[in-house]
């Protein structure tokens, strides 16, 4: 009997690529630690499974650009209706957790850009509470009186854990825009290093061997690559038909490697689950 999948929330990060002369995006990539349970070591988005808190009643009166209601409508497959809405503040909360980006307005409706060094400290200090479970990330919305911008996500695509494995998830995966003023620094618990990529460019440490990753975050970057700005990206997200996507798990060479759902494999270098 298969494992079923937790849901789960993943955000790719995105800005415009920094290199004089390069017309390109960046993608935020992390590497997880090397002994976590889920594909230690390897380079992923953030991200991580719904809390209930998350979809909790009332929770939608910090977030603006998605409600309840119109969270159902975009993601009507949720193991439960009223999770949607988790989908969004999950993927805000992780990208606050693990790379310290809170994408938000304050009370006077500037963005919360974190960059007094007050703002620093104070959200740095919410962070660590966060982590150790010592506070809500809902309750620090609410003392600072923060609301969450869900128009800034997009769902992106949908992917789901090989049936065989013991840990499952249900992804739903979302882009967003980062802010030039939002420094990133990773948490150094699950996470051990970041790194902005050029999806091509992550495509290829990857398929030379320097980076590890998964099919969903193989496939990601793929069509990533095709765009050459965010707000291409951003775009795109309005007509996107998104299905479920099961990878499977195929034996090839003596090794577990992850295939789409219709059998194919990446070639260049099949994804191997550790």
């Amino acid at each position: 009997m298969s494992a079923i999948p937790t849901d789960a929330a993943t955000v790719m990060l995105l800005r415009q690529c920094t290199a004089a002369g390069v017309k390109d995006i960046e993608v935020l990539m992390v590497e997880r630690h090397g002994r976590s349970s889920f594909v230690p070591g390897y380079h992923v988005f953030p991200g991580g499974i719904l809390d209930p808190e998350d979809y909790e009643p009332g929770i939608e009166r910090f977030i603006r650009g998605i409600d309840r209601e119109l969270a159902k409508k975009i993601i009507p497959d949720m193991s439960h209706p009223d999770k949607a809405i988790g989908a969004w503040i999950a993927a805000t909360r992780e990208a606050f957790e693990e790379v310290g980006v809170l994408i938000a307005w304050k009370k006077d409706g500037e963005p919360v850009t974190m960059r007094t060094e007050k703002e620093q400290q104070l959200f740095a200090g919410y962070r660590r509470a966060i982590i150790k479970g010592e506070i809500k990330f809902s309750q620090m919305l609410e003392k600072e009186g923060i609301i969450l911008a869900g128009s800034c996500l997009r769902y992106f695509s949908h992917w789901l854990t090989p049936e065989p494995l013991p840990l499952r998830y249900d992804v739903r995966f979302f882009v967003m825009e980062v802010p030039s003023e939002q420094s990133i620094a990773h948490d150094g618990v699950e996470l051990t290093d970041h790194v902005w990529l050029r999806p091509s460019v992550a495509l290829r440490d990857y398929d030379e061997g320097r980076i590890g990753m998964v099919l969903p975050q193989i496939m990601s970057l793929v069509e990533l690559s095709r765009f050459q700005t965010v707000a291409q990206v951003l775009q795109s997200t309005s007509k996107r038909r998104i299905p479920a996507n099961l990878t499977k798990l195929k034996s090839i060479n003596g090794q577990d490697v992850e295939v789409m759902p219709d059998g194919s494999v990446y070639e260049k270098r099949p994804p191997v689950y550790p």
